[in-house]
């Protein structure tokens, strides 16, 4: 069930009270306001997929209130419903002027009132998901990936991938796997700032510059994450496009030969990793800066040594948010709690796609969310 959340103005608290108890029975989250003050405060903290509001209330009305919401880009593209019991003509082509998408008397009854949001939702929600579709459709034909479709066999390694899209949406997330020769694999995840299609396009520039690091860097026989990660750095800095933008980047490198990791890391989340023998999770914390912020990144690198059976497991800032009625909250450590308990298991892997990425854990995804995994194993001939 999709969870629609909404935000009711009305200077009458028993109107919005009426309302609101129509709106829950049909699965709809309220937030209400008696003023167009407390609607822009409730704004900065939860934003709602529609806007009920009335016309004439003290202070500022309506029509101001609207003209506070087209200003604001966050906010501008909510769809935005006008109810009133004034049915004067020129006020409601006045409103229709400033994008509101409908107009609702106040004597409609309250079933049919809860029907038309419902019917605007629905319609706005099958055209984002047309439109979604067809750049998907687009995207595809170009052959253009932010995230592999499967991750390579290494001998000696497990190596797999999780991601999930917001909404259907494609966002900052980016993964990629570049195998350098027998005994090498580079592992790539970032996370470009922002949300949806902003991000997801950004998220070709930095891939882009990192595979060509990577790849000169290999060439001139330097194989260290952290040196690849300065270059990779300087680079950004410098594009006049990407220079305002800022991403996340965990680098690793996987030796077969010696059993290793190379990790460094860009602004990232702290990797876990789990060492079987010794049944001990521990946490490693790069200290190197996002990318794009000044030219020396301050990167370095951490050499972790692998047994048999050792796990570790790289994510994105998604897999930390989570949604409350409060709002979006971001906590590492109860991520971390919910993960330890399937950890050091032979189905590991298969533990966290079904706690964590099953289709009734969607409703909870507050942004797009990745998680690598890399175990080490025997070795087959």
């Amino acid at each position: 069930m999709i969870v629609k959340k909404i935000l009711l103005v009305d200077d009458d608290r028993f109107i919005l009270q009426l309302i609101c108890r129509a709106l829950v029975l049909k699965g709809f989250i309220c937030f209400t306001a008696n003023s167009v003050k407390e609607a822009l405060e409730i704004l900065y903290e939860h934003v709602p997929d529609i806007i009920l509001s009335d016309y004439s209330m003290p202070e500022m009305n309506g029509f101001e209130f609207r003209k506070v919401i087209l200003t604001d880009n966050k906010f501008k593209n909510i769809p935005f419903v006008f109810f009133t019991s004034f049915a004067d003509e020129e006020l409601m082509q006045k409103g229709l002027d400033m994008q509101a998408i409908d107009y609702i008397d106040k004597n409609t009854p309250i079933a049919l009132v809860v029907s038309k949001l419902n019917n605007i939702l629905d319609t706005i929600r099958k055209q984002h998901e047309k439109s979604l579709f067809e750049i998907g459709a687009a995207a595809e034909a170009l052959n253009l990936r932010s995230v592999p479709l499967d991750s390579p066999a290494i001998n000696g390694f497990k190596l797999n991938f999780l991601y999930q899209t917001y909404e259907h949406y494609p966002g900052g997330d980016f993964i990629d796997f570049i195998t350098i020769d027998e005994n090498n694999t580079f592992v790539i995840l970032g996370d470009v700032m922002g949300k949806k299609w902003g991000a997801w396009f950004f998220s070709f520039n930095f891939l882009s510059y990192i595979r060509s690091a990577i790849r000169l860097c290999v060439f001139d026989g330097n194989l260290s994450p952290a040196s690849i990660l300065n270059k990779i750095n300087r680079i950004v800095c410098l594009d006049p496009v990407l220079g305002d933008v800022l991403s996340t980047l965990s680098l690793i490198r996987i030796d077969k030969t010696t059993s290793s990791v190379y990790y460094a890391g860009a602004g990232d989340l702290p990797i876990i990793f789990y060492q079987k023998s010794e049944r001990k999770t521990s946490t490693i914390q790069s200290n190197g800066l996002l990318l794009g912020i000044m030219e020396d990144g301050l990167y370095e690198e951490d050499v972790l040594k692998l047994a048999n059976g050792d796990q570790l497991i790289v994510v994105s800032d998604g897999m930390i948010d989570f949604e409350e009625y409060e709002g979006k909250k971001t906590d590492y450590i109860l991520f971390l709690n919910k993960l330890k308990p399937v950890l050091g298991r032979e189905d590991t892997y298969m533990q966290i796609k079904k706690k964590m990425f099953s289709d009734n854990k969607k409703r909870a995804v507050v942004d797009d969310r990745s998680l690598i995994f890399i175990q080490k194993v025997e070795e087959h001939c």
